[in-house]
Formats: structure tokens, sequence, C-alpha cells
């Protein structure tokens, strides 16, 4: 058990269990997109670690950019999509994959992907670590999950509850 500001958290994957899932996309994506130069893009701030070790892993050519994206204070989306740090590459003709950490409402991607797709790009895929089906508010077509998860707030990995646990190794969930 740890405690973040003034809620507890709970193991919940373990560190071991989170890089055996990582190096399978990784190799999913590799056999996938080989011979493609793919373009990943990863959304800050949780999505880091998740896109390092992500990335590591990935053993064909390929190019990877950040972008930083909001809707998330406290344990409850914000309300709007704030874009903070925006994307400078061109995406036309460009194999494309957004890098998530969670997918829960899909709000975020659900105000991003119009502007990818307006800038045409050859495909565009979405690779998210966690993906909570029963909270989604705006359906996603989400072509590769690390971890269906219940409907419950997580924190580790590069997921935070107020700026606190994104430097744990393993994932915990919010205690009962």
């Amino acid at each position: 058990m740890i405690r973040l500001h003034d809620k507890n958290f709970e193991p919940y994957l373990a560190a071991e269990e989170i890089a055996e899932r990582v190096a399978a996309i990784a190799s999913q994506l590799n056999t996938n997109y080989a011979g493609q130069r793919p373009l990943f893009i990863a959304i800050l701030n949780g999505s880091f670690m998740f896109a390092a070790d992500l990335f590591k892993k990935i053993d064909i050519e390929a190019e990877i950019c950040f972008i930083k994206m909001a809707s998330y204070r406290g344990l409850k989306s914000s309300g709007p999509v704030v874009t903070a740090i925006g994307l400078d590459i061109e995406l036309f003709d460009r194999h494309v994959v957004i890098i998530e950490d969670i997918i829960d409402t899909g709000k975020t991607l659900n105000a991003f992907l119009p502007k990818l797709k307006y800038q045409q790009p050859a495909s565009l895929s979405i690779v998210t670590l966690l993906h909570k089906p029963d909270a989604i508010i705006f359906p996603l077509q989400i072509d590769y999950t690390g971890f269906t998860i219940p409907s419950k707030f997580v924190v580790g990995y590069g997921l935070d509850y107020d700026g606190l646990g994104r430097n744990l190794p393993e994932i915990y969930r919010l205690a009962e």
C-alpha cells in the first residue's frame, strides 16, 4: 500500500507484467510496420515511461515525437482538452502510431484525431498501455492494448495523482 496526497493505493500490475506486455506489443508493431518507417506520437505526460520502454524495443526504422495534452485534474477529467505542446512534424502519407498511457473516456484522442486525420497520414493506429472500456464516452478503434482494466483510478508507470506517482515502476489502483 502507498499513499499519495490524501489517497491510498494498492498494488495492481507488477513491473515484470508491464515489461512483458510492452515487449509483446513492440513485437507486434515490429512485424506490422516492417519496411514502413512509422512515426510514433507519444502523448505526454502520462505516456513517457510506456513510450520510452516501447520505443527501446522497436527494432525497425522508426521515429518518435511528443505532444502534450491534458484533460485530468485530481481523480477526474477536468473538462476541455488542453494542448500545451503541439505537433510540428508533417504527417502526410506517413504511418502514424499514437502512444497513450491510458484510454478511459476517449476524450483526449477524440479531440486530437481529427487534427491528425486532416494531415492525411497513410495509416493511423492507436496503442495504449491501459484501456478502461467501461468508462468510454467517445468510442475509438484501439489497435494495440496492453491491459484492459476496470474503471478504477490508477497511478504509477507514468500515471499520476495530481503530480505524484509517475515515478513508480509498477501500477497501483485506488484502494477501497
